[in-house]
């Protein structure tokens, strides 16, 4: 039996998006941007302005912006490495709309997270997919090495090859 894998990440600034496809090459899966419908710009992200757009959407617990467009045959996965910087101590709102989109009863979620220095809890997420057997990630650095990416997977004790 073969692992299919997915790495799907939300990035920000870029440095998600580089630890996704760090992952994404260690273990041979196939990667998806989760993207928002409407792009954020520079205005939207500035966290220090509480009417920014991403500084509204984080204070609204309900706030589940749209995605651009699905990941085509989820179904087919068995493994979701699941990506995302870190806002205000938990993942961004869209996130949780990628999470509540789809059934993940049986595969296996592992987080990974990027941050400046805050850390994470995934409590709420795993009450978003309820069903998936939760893989406690880590918070990458932006200078994570490949090397550094292998060795995180391979101490998950997951059936996964590193590559």
């Amino acid at each position: 039996m073969s692992n299919r894998i997915l790495v799907a990440y939300f990035s920000a600034s870029g440095t998600t998006a580089r630890a996704a496809k760090a992952i994404a090459q260690a273990v041979g899966g196939d990667l998806y941007e989760i993207r928002p419908a409407v792009p954020y710009t520079a205005a939207d992200l500035d966290w220090t302005n509480k009417k920014s757009r991403s500084s509204v959407e984080m204070n609204d617990h309900a706030c589940r912006p749209a995605i651009a467009a699905p990941v085509e045959n989820m179904d087919q996965y068995d493994t979701v490495f699941l990506g995302f910087p870190i806002w205000w101590y938990v993942e961004p709102r869209i996130v949780d709309t990628f999470l509540e989109g789809y059934d993940f009863s049986g595969k296996t979620v592992v987080t990974f997270s990027t941050s400046g220095g805050s850390g994470h809890n995934d409590r709420s997420i795993k009450e978003l997919a309820s069903g998936a057997n939760w893989v406690t990630g880590a918070r990458l650095k932006s200078n994570s090495s490949q090397s550094d990416v292998a060795d995180w997977i391979t101490g998950l004790g997951l059936d996964i090859t590193v590559k």
